[in-house]
């Protein structure tokens, strides 16, 4: 029997509405492919089994579907760890996961393609080892492209070489055919012992933006020496692992180890050339990782305590519902990529406001994240305000809201007229005694159950 050890996925997924964050979408299903690697547990993408509320596995040549359960996710990484009541392993072995392949390695990807029930296996050769973005996480983290490709419903499956696993089938390569890319055996190892370990399944972020200093004129500007390499920081987000270690001007040296090229890559696990950062993968949250920097012509050797990566725009977020309030019908949620979405083509069709704040703003001790004004629930009390919908709010009362949960603190404590200010110079003014007692009118009109969201009770 071929490859017995992989299974189809069956998942009910419900996602939020980012456009009305009091409720959820239609829930749907879909399919994708798994391996088991013990008894009871298959492991698979995170990207099959994001949001689901149900799941359950089918194994080869077996009719009948095993309910199973979420045991854990990574959604940075995008794996995830499935379980079920009934032995797996009964009549093979559980899969073995194997080391790093080398370039020119032949594997094969195996997995259920959509509208097929018999296990597909594509041959490929391994093109590229390196750090990439995951679509799902929109992190960057190391990857293995084969020339393999990866259909729909085969994601979340392995790919074998020697027998056992060494990757898992994540995603095609954007913009060419027949290629598709693999989480490596060193995240797959990483999420497993984190999971064994009890580790929060997170891969912690620098927290800065870095620019090349492969420029002879900027090395010196900053200090280098002859023959010295590194990066430079241009900035440091607040609350990041490097917030209250590294500055804006330092430059980056050596990171865990790993001598620094001006390029901004270092040399991993002395086979291949690949971004700095990707020594992230091999740490939990609350690690310690060591640097060599310079700063303002002194060498010295820090110690970043780890943290997840921040951004002022929170990336796809699976494990969040939607932050939002109403007052006065006005809805107010957080700016994230997963409201971004909201318009087709996005990073051309949003607001160019919350564009720039994705793409260049820079969480600060003064502002966590950035609150907007999603829409207008048309009442008398708000009245002339209908056009100010997709803004960004500049002001409370002129004080700007460092968070929602500072943005909700500052509207119920409000008394008399309040004044909200838009980023475009908008300008909204309400009756808080009006507000209060308009509340209950507005949510029954609209079937709105509550005006905040759960995470914003006091």
């Amino acid at each position: 029997m071929p490859h017995p050890q992989v299974v189809k996925i069956f998942a009910t997924t419900q996602d939020p509405d980012f456009d009305s964050p009091w409720q959820a979408r239609t829930p749907s299903s879909a399919t994708g492919s798994g391996v088991v690697i013990g008894p009871r547990h298959v492991l698979t993408g995170a990207h099959v089994v994001a949001r689901a509320t149900f799941l359950q596995i089918q194994r080869l040549h077996d009719p009948d579907k095993l309910v199973a359960r979420l045991a854990s996710i990574s959604h940075d990484c995008d794996l995830a760890l499935i379980e079920v009541d009934h032995e797996l392993t009964g009549h093979f072995p559980a899969a073995e996961i194997g080391e790093l392949p080398d370039l020119r390695d032949k594997v094969a990807v195996v997995g259920f393609p959509v509208g097929g029930e018999e296990v597909s296996v594509t041959e490929g050769v391994v093109s590229r080892i390196e750090v990439t973005r995951y679509s799902h996480s929109q992190r960057q983290l190391l990857a293995v492209t084969v020339d393999a490709a990866i259909n729909e419903g085969n994601s979340g499956g392995p790919a074998f070489k020697d027998g056992k696993v060494v990757g898992i089938a994540f995603q095609k390569l954007t913009g060419a055919d027949n290629i598709g890319e693999l989480v490596p055996t060193p995240l797959i190892r990483h999420f497993l012992e984190g999971v064994r370990l009890g580790k929060p399944p997170i891969i912690p972020g620098f927290g800065v933006t870095t620019q090349n200093l492969e420029n002879p004129l900027l090395r010196q500007r900053y200090g280098l020496h002859d023959g010295e390499c590194g990066m430079l920081v241009n900035t440091v987000e607040y609350g990041g692992s490097a917030h209250g270690v590294l500055e804006p001007g330092d430059c980056i040296l050596e990171v865990d180890g790993h001598r620094v090229a001006n390029n901004g890559t270092v040399r991993y696990q002395d086979r291949f050339r690949t971004r700095y950062d990707v020594v992230l993968g091999n740490h939990f949250v609350g690690d310690t990782l060591d640097m060599t920097i310079a700063r303002r012509g002194e060498r010295s050797k820090v110690a970043l305590r780890l943290q997840p990566m921040v951004h002022l725009v929170p990336r796809n977020t699976f494990d969040r519902s939607p932050s939002y309030f109403v007052y006065g019908g006005l809805v107010f949620q957080r700016l994230t990529r997963d409201f971004l979405t909201t318009w087709d083509k996005w990073w051309n069709r949003a607001p160019k406001e919350f564009l720039y704040y994705y793409y260049q703003g820079v969480r600060t001790e003064t502002r966590h994240e950035v609150v907007i004004l999603n829409q207008i629930l048309a009442d008398e009390i708000n009245v002339g305000y209908q056009h100010l919908y997709n803004e960004g709010v500049a002001e409370v009362n002129g004080r700007p809201p460092r968070d929602m949960s500072d943005f909700v603190r500052m509207l119920e404590g409000a008394t008399g007229l309040v004044e909200l200010r838009t980023s475009p110079d908008g300008v909204v003014v309400l009756d808080s005694d009006q507000v209060r007692a308009a509340t209950p009118r507005i949510l029954a009109r609209y079937h709105i159950a509550r005006d905040r969201s759960a995470d914003l009770d006091a």
